[in-house]
């Protein structure tokens, strides 16, 4: 059985289309690098995924069934991460917060619950953490507590909205590491979305590039190509391999790290779809 199928799906946002009939297949158990500039649609296909943005045509599956709110299943990290640091909480409390859907504030969990909670903070190395108030903790530290609340009710995919946004290369390295850990200790899927391939090079299984409300899924050698690229992007790009990383190049100017936002190239709105 596929983790996620989409077979011929659009998805229209404020009158543009993000997504033009795509359609991909990802097994189960893959860890899938998803890839594009601001507004390419990275966070509208997780969305999609989790039933919350229903698709204007085509179907999506997910673990066999249509795409719906609410699925067990499916453990999501968000692109938006500023809950509760506020809040005079422990690590261990914040996590607490999304057993059975509590709102953010001090839990009351029950023996089963804190077993859950500590169940999960163990996987991702972060019991210590769970000790400390929320509010002392790096960008980094809330990270793994974050990821922990994904990892609750053992879901079978996991999708990763930008989860090293903000963060210095060595924690971004460090959540790249976790990630893959939890790929092959506990068999799961993972959508880990970014804007830069270099990071996740050695721990994707595939890559999906999103460009132009177009995809293209593949192996890292099959898609971050000069020809593949420029398609999805309608504007000429180089590949260059150096050292062991790859740079994707419009001219003298670094796609991914130039001061001109990426979305300039692909004709679209500066806010991430």
């Amino acid at each position: 059985m596929n983790a996620i199928e989409f077979h011929d799906v659009s998805v229209r946002l404020g009158g543009r289309e993000v997504l033009n009939l795509v359609t991909l297949e990802i097994a189960t158990g893959e860890f899938v690098g998803v890839l594009g500039p601001n507004g390419a649609g990275k966070t509208t296909l997780m969305r999609a995924i989790l039933g919350l943005i229903p698709a204007s045509r085509g179907t999506i599956r997910v673990l066999g069934r249509p795409a719906a709110r609410g699925n067990p299943a499916i453990g999501y990290m968000p692109q938006v991460r500023g809950a509760g640091s506020h809040l005079r909480l422990s690590g261990c409390d914040f996590v607490a917060s999304a057993v059975d859907g509590h709102r953010i504030g001090k839990p009351f969990p029950g023996k089963t619950a804190r077993a859950e909670v500590n169940r999960v903070l163990g996987l991702v190395g972060a019991m210590e953490l769970g000790r400390r108030p929320l509010a002392e903790l790096s960008g980094g530290e809330r990270q793994r507590l974050l990821l922990a609340q994904a990892l609750i009710g053992r879901p079978q995919l996991l999708l990763l909205d930008e989860p090293m946004s903000n963060l210095d290369p060595h924690f971004q390295a460090s959540a790249v590491a976790l990630a893959k850990s939890l790929q092959t200790e506990l068999g799961v899927t993972i959508l880990f979305s970014a804007h830069e391939l270099n990071p996740l090079l050695g721990a994707t299984d595939r890559v999906l590039y999103l460009g132009r409300g177009r995809a293209a899924l593949g192996t890292v050698d099959e898609v971050i190509t000069g020809s593949v690229l420029s398609r999805l992007y309608g504007t000429e790009l180089d590949v260059i391999r150096l050292n062991g990383r790859i740079f994707v190049m419009a001219g003298s100017r670094d796609v991914e790290h130039e001061p001109v936002p990426a979305h300039d190239l692909l004709g679209m709105s500066p806010h991430d779809a």
